[in-house]
């Protein structure tokens, strides 16, 4: 594997923004592709309004704020990732979907370029499966939000080079994050602890009559938590993590990974978290 020098991002909604601006704060060209013009201008927007942030905030300044948004470029097209070293998909959460792209990326990108799924989710190796060179495809998944949460977990599959997952750790240090490599198994090392432990709070919730302002006061108090269950998946979103519990459960099949009830309620009901305005908290 080359050196990483310019990075694709397919996908610039919440987390493809948030990779593309670690990607162009790390000093990399970065080409974020998006189906429509309009969705790509909201993603440039998105960045631009968090970088501007970071200069209010003394974070950066004015000239390393211009620079990082004029690394980006955006497209329409695959075919316009011909020349990235890397790319990073981060589209909607759907195998049918990401083995669509995949396929794709591999038939318009050199072989040596490394492809990497955000997927906090779903097979790496079923992704992989879509391309003819699974040996260059990696999980490189970021937590949202991507610019502020260090940790990226690199996913390799049975079939992935040690040269590819050793560039995405790299490339992931470069851009200050703290990588952690493991094999792709269903949740990776974090969400296969973190959404049973969630999905058991909420439980908790009705069984022991608690409402969430107290289940939230209990685990930052008495876990140490740094933010409460309650609060934290109204951060993640309730579809989010409904999705996900869904997937580990359909994967494992054990009861704690299936998403509570109290969950699907409020997903049916549009209560999605902060996204929203309304989950277990008013926003």
């Amino acid at each position: 594997m080359n050196e990483i020098r310019k990075v694709g991002v397919v996908g610039l909604g919440t987390m493809g923004a948030g990779i593309a601006q670690v990607s162009v704060q790390s000093g990399h060209d970065t080409v974020g592709r998006e189906v429509t013009d309009e969705l790509g201008e909201r993603g440039r927007a998105t960045i631009d309004r968090y970088l501007t942030r970071g200069v209010e905030k003394g974070r950066l300044s004015q000239e390393e704020r211009d620079a990082a948004l004029a690394r980006l470029t955006l497209t329409t097209e695959l075919s316009d990732l011909a020349d990235c070293d890397l790319v990073i998909e981060a589209v909607l959460e759907e195998l049918d979907l990401k083995r669509e792209v995949f396929a794709e990326l591999d038939r318009v990108t050199r072989p040596d370029a490394v492809l990497a799924t955000n997927t906090s989710a779903l097979s790496v190796s079923e992704i992989a499966a879509a391309t003819q060179h699974p040996e260059r495809v990696v999980g490189m998944h970021f937590f949202n939000p991507a610019p502020v949460l260090p940790l990226v977990e690199i996913a390799r599959t049975p079939d992935s080079s040690e040269a590819a997952v050793d560039a995405a750790y790299a490339w992931a240090e470069r851009a200050g994050k703290q990588p952690v490599r493991c094999n792709d198994t269903p949740g990776f090392i974090v969400n296969r602890i973190l959404i049973p432990l969630l999905n058991d709070c909420v439980r908790v919730l009705d069984e022991a009559d608690v409402h969430p302002e107290d289940m939230d006061k209990a685990m930052t108090n008495g876990a140490g938590w740094p933010m409460g269950p309650c609060a934290l998946i109204d951060l993640i979103g309730i579809d989010v993590h409904v999705h996900a519990s869904e997937a580990l459960h359909g994967k494992l099949g054990e009861p704690r990974m299936a998403p509570p009830e109290r969950l699907v309620r409020m997903q049916d009901e549009g209560r999605l978290g902060r996204k929203s305005g309304s989950g277990f908290y008013t926003y």
